[in-house]
């Protein structure tokens, strides 16, 4: 394996041997970035539905050396955008050894790299840091001090050292200035209390600070990264309008606009078993009804808007389906399953967990709220499989799903059992004879093991449209003609 440049150079005259130069971080950023584009990399890998909306943005103020607040709902990868800054800097950068804020062996600030490069020369010490040690990130609390941020005198320093308060050598840094020539991300920015916010300006403006009363200013070098969500605005602070005013770019984020682009994001996020992926089969329909469940919710009357639906949701919820699945192979017996309409009982607890009500969602409860979120997924996907049930009907009109539900108008009822292994499930889906034929006409190449969630779809379908009833009992749900059993009693 051949040496590299960094694990050669240790002192600070062979650094200046091999050419090195110093520039700032966002410089850094900017070059490194226009090299990638030029290659025709990609930048943010692993980030899905931003590629003509806020990664150009993004890009845009990196090649305008600008900190950069992300402005955008929970749950919308702000945070990741930040982190993946990372792969746009220099892999390695050298900084004078035992440095506490990283010091540049060419441009030195703090007085202990000064004092040491006046004294050992061309044979200062040099150690190199890799880019993976150039990211801070601080949640911003109402508790966070200006000492955490900035720095502070520390006592103790001053007793070991012997030194009077007045020597800038008895000065702790906090975290920005131990951040110098890093990115440094301050998430949910309108939390932290407006003093605190005050003290970032001269940091953002001039690129300096200053530690309580001492003339000691350092000149440092950061990318600074923000992100704020603005339901946070109104509820609990807003960043000050002079700190917003240094901060260079406002970006918005923004949701998933399609099934395609959300699906992509929960199966790359989606924390699965190696025998949860080889055990259970995911039908694509059943991946749409999940997303669709998320787009549901970010339209409901009872659900906050303001404060958004998280991605989150849906990669929980995917991640409870396939245990629901694997819950029955486990107390069946049985070696592998497919996913079934009826295990969406199971995202329940991921759904409710993830959305804010408003009232009258928390009249109704979380619950049912989650459900009907459910029953409206698969509402809206209906038409794109089936025929289109109208909202109004003439009682002699004929429809295509007369024969099926005179079957449960004969019938006394239909129960599909949450425990039920694959044949048993099969077979009673089969049964019904007029389902198949619909499954027949309108998707006569569907594979086998995806048409028994078709199957379902329709009659949670016909549910949804009040052409039959659905109940949920402790062991699964029961199918029932919605005014059958009524007439029969009569």
């Amino acid at each position: 394996m051949a040496i590299t440049t960094h694990e050669k150079i240790k002192t600070l005259g062979q650094l200046i041997k091999a050419g090195y130069s110093h520039k700032s971080i966002k410089d850094e950023l900017r070059e490194n970035l226009l090299e990638s584009i030029k290659k025709g990399e990609e930048t943010f890998h692993g980030v899905w539905g931003y590629e003509n909306s806020v990664i150009p943005e993004l890009e845009r103020a990196i090649l305008s050396r600008h900190n950069i607040n992300l402005l955008g709902l929970r749950g919308q990868a702000k945070t990741r955008l930040a982190r993946l800054m990372v792969q746009l800097l220099d892999e390695w950068i050298p900084i004078v050894a035992g440095s506490e804020i990283n010091d540049d062996p060419f441009a030195p600030i703090s007085r202990y790299a000064k004092e040491l490069i006046t004294e050992k020369g061309d044979d200062t010490p040099i150690e190199w840091l890799h880019r993976d040690e150039r990211f801070y990130e601080k949640l911003a609390t109402p508790d966070v001090t200006v000492a955490d941020l900035i720095g502070d005198i520390d006592p103790i320093k001053a007793a070991n050292l012997k030194l009077s308060y007045a020597d800038d050598r008895v000065i702790h840094f906090g975290m920005i200035p131990r951040a110098n020539r890093s990115i440094f991300v301050i998430n949910e920015l309108p939390d932290l209390q407006a003093r605190i916010q005050v003290a970032l300006f001269n940091i953002l403006q001039e690129g300096d600070i200053q530690i309580r009363g001492f003339k000691l200013r350092l000149s440092l070098d950061l990318q600074f990264v923000f992100t704020a969500n603005p339901e946070d605005y109104t509820n609990r602070g807003s960043i000050v309008t002079p700190l917003k005013d240094r901060i260079g770019s406002q970006i918005l984020t923004h949701y998933p606009e399609d099934l395609e682009i959300a699906k992509k994001i929960t199966l790359q996020e989606a924390k699965l078993d190696s025998r949860q992926k080889e055990q259970v089969h995911v039908p694509e329909l059943a991946m749409d009804v999940l997303e669709q469940i998320s787009f549901e919710a970010r339209n409901s009357e009872y659900v906050d808007a303001k404060s958004g639906v998280s991605a989150r949701m849906s990669i929980t919820a995917f991640e409870n389906l396939l245990s629901t699945a694997e819950r029955r192979i486990a107390r069946s017996g049985i070696d592998s399953t497919t996913v079934r309409l009826s295990d969406f009982m199971g995202v329940i607890p991921s759904i409710t967990g993830k959305i804010e009500l408003v009232y009258e969602g928390e009249q109704e409860g979380a619950g049912s709220v989650a459900e009907s979120l459910v029953d409206e997924a698969i509402k809206t996907l209906f038409p794109n499989f089936f025929p289109k049930i109208a909202k109004l009907e003439r009682k002699e009109e004929e429809t295509v799903y007369d024969d099926l539900v005179l079957w449960f108008f004969e019938g006394e009822g239909f129960d599909l059992l949450d425990e039920d292994n694959d044949i048993d499930y099969q077979s009673k889906l089969d049964s019904i004879v007029p389902l198949q034929k619909l499954i027949k006409e309108y998707h006569p190449n569907v594979k086998k093991e995806d048409s028994y969630f078709l199957k379902e779809l329709l009659l949670w379908g016909l549910v949804a449209h009040n052409k039959l009833s659905k109940k949920r009992f402790t062991q699964g749900y029961q199918f029932k003609d919605l005014y059958g059993s009524y007439i029969r009693g009569l």
